[in-house]
């Protein structure tokens, strides 16, 4: 059975073709489907809820780019009709890698907004033993929501402490405190006068 250079280059168009319809057909905006078309791969969806949990009001999201690594969340712009950038969001893991709680990395997502404030956090994975009481409860993130990166980020004192957790609870506001600014310091304008 001989194989033709003609039908390895139709069953390449059949397969990219097939390949494009499939990642376009989930993709709702305009920029999405630019960023798509530019090679890149779709968010799974799991992945989306965390960052529209983080901004609403977003209308996009780009894939994981730059240094350090983040998303850009978008928003269209009612006077112009055009996106633009409303915040960031990465992933404490990436951005700060040696920070460790008790027993591990703590991964958490964290989004914050293009003037360098929080918008909130998400503890994603952790292998503490007292996380379920000191890191996972919905107070914990909550006490992050409007924090700038200028905050002190100190437990016991803009972050409550937990008794028998302190390692934990140490590491997680470290660990969002050095992203956070690390990503600001990077990634966004510095501030005006």
């Amino acid at each position: 059975m001989r194989i033709t250079v003609a039908a390895i280059a139709l069953g390449l168009n059949i397969l990219s073709a097939g390949l494009s319809a499939g990642l376009s057909a989930g993709i709702s905006t305009g920029l999405s489907a630019r960023l798509l078309a530019a090679g890149q791969v779709a968010l799974d969806t799991d992945l989306q809820r965390r960052l529209r949990a983080l901004f609403p009001t977003a209308t996009a999201i780009s894939p994981k780019s730059g240094t350090p690594p983040h998303f850009k969340l978008l928003a269209r712009d009612p006077t112009s009709g055009s996106d633009r950038v409303v915040g960031l969001a990465f992933w404490t893991t990436e951005l700060e890698p040696l920070e460790r709680g008790y027993d591990g990395p703590i991964k958490i997502l964290v989004g914050m907004d293009t003037a360098g404030v929080l918008r909130g956090i998400l503890v994603v994975d952790h292998h503490e033993p007292y996380g379920d009481f000191s890191i996972e409860p919905p107070a914990f993130a909550a006490q992050f929501v409007g924090k700038s990166i200028s905050d002190p980020f100190r437990v016991a004192g803009d972050i409550d402490a937990v008794s028998r957790a302190t390692i934990t609870v140490t590491s997680a506001a470290r660990a969002v405190r050095n992203s956070a600014r690390r990503a600001a310091r990077q990634l966004l304008p510095p501030p005006g006068p």
